[in-house]
């Protein structure tokens, strides 16, 4: 947007002078850009106080309908994101790409924008699929944004036909921490894309550290993929990874089964529940993976 369109936005003052950018279909005002959106993508808090006090609407979209708390969330301006909501800002505003104010704040892993919108009544799955926060999460490697999704309701096995579950996504992108926290709250270890799961993927990658991960929280060593190959099948000629799968040939021990059924019986967010019980701590470690 050049200065001049700026400056002449600047100078309209308050709400009564947008009126001739209302579009009635949307029911919110629209421009190119406004001083709104300049504050909340720059985090000045005083500039957006004082342009709300004016009469500048918080709901005021771009053609490409992204609002002020998009920007702000995006950038991760806590106290600008918070006074927009405070005066009425739509929490589940949708730009024109599907990107709500809660996938922005996930895509900057901005951990306090996302639990702040969640308290507001963000919904923590969207109207699209092309637009999917804990996918965004998981993907980036934003453990914490994770954490809030699923303590506010948060499918963690949300299964997408062209992404697969959040953990297929965090293995594909070698988000180690991501995929040991999604494990960790409870994600299906061998629910992936289609047939394939997130082992196939990562002995593909020849990740080691994911694929001990994965096998340690019970991943299947023996599911096939579409072309009927097994997790061993895809790792690379000569990687060290080939070892990993030897060693794990045979059936699990006893400890192991009993440590895979423990948790399978507590479901979602594992980790807190165990960690609740009264038991010895070495126990506890033990399921924990600790």
């Amino acid at each position: 947007m050049d200065g001049g369109r700026r400056s002449r936005l600047q100078r309209l003052g308050g709400c009564p002078h947008l009126r001739f950018l209302s579009n009635p279909l949307m029911g919110d005002i629209v421009s190119d850009w406004s001083p709104l959106h300049d504050a909340a993508i720059h985090g000045r808090l005083l500039t957006l106080r004082n342009l709300i006090n004016q009469g500048w609407p918080v709901n005021i979209i771009t053609a490409d309908h992204v609002s002020p708390l998009h920007e702000a969330c995006l950038r991760g301006h806590f106290s600008c994101a918070s006074v927009l909501l405070s005066h009425g800002a739509q929490v589940n505003g949708i730009a024109i790409d599907w990107r709500t104010p809660l996938y922005n704040a996930c895509l900057g892993g901005n951990h306090d924008c996302v639990t702040l919108l969640l308290d507001h009544g963000a919904a923590p799955h969207p109207e699209s699929d092309l637009a999917s926060p804990i996918h965004e999460a998981a993907k980036r490697g934003h453990v914490k944004c994770i954490e809030s999704l699923a303590d506010y309701g948060a499918n963690i096995d949300y299964n997408i036909s062209h992404l697969g579950t959040p953990l297929y996504i965090a293995c594909k992108n070698q988000q180690l921490a991501c995929a040991k926290k999604l494990l960790e709250l409870g994600a299906s270890v061998n629910k992936g894309k289609g047939l394939e799961s997130p082992l196939h993927v990562v002995a593909r990658m020849s990740f080691g550290e994911l694929v001990y991960l994965l096998m340690d929280f019970g991943a299947n060593v023996q599911a096939r993929n579409a072309e009927g190959k097994r997790p061993v099948d895809l790792v690379p000629r000569e990687s060290p990874v080939t070892e990993i799968f030897l060693e794990r040939e045979g059936p699990e021990s006893l400890m192991q089964l009993c440590r895979l059924r423990i948790r399978k019986c507590f479901g979602i967010r594992q980790h807190h529940k165990i960690a609740a019980l009264f038991l010895p701590e070495d126990l506890k470690r033990f399921l924990l993976h600790l």
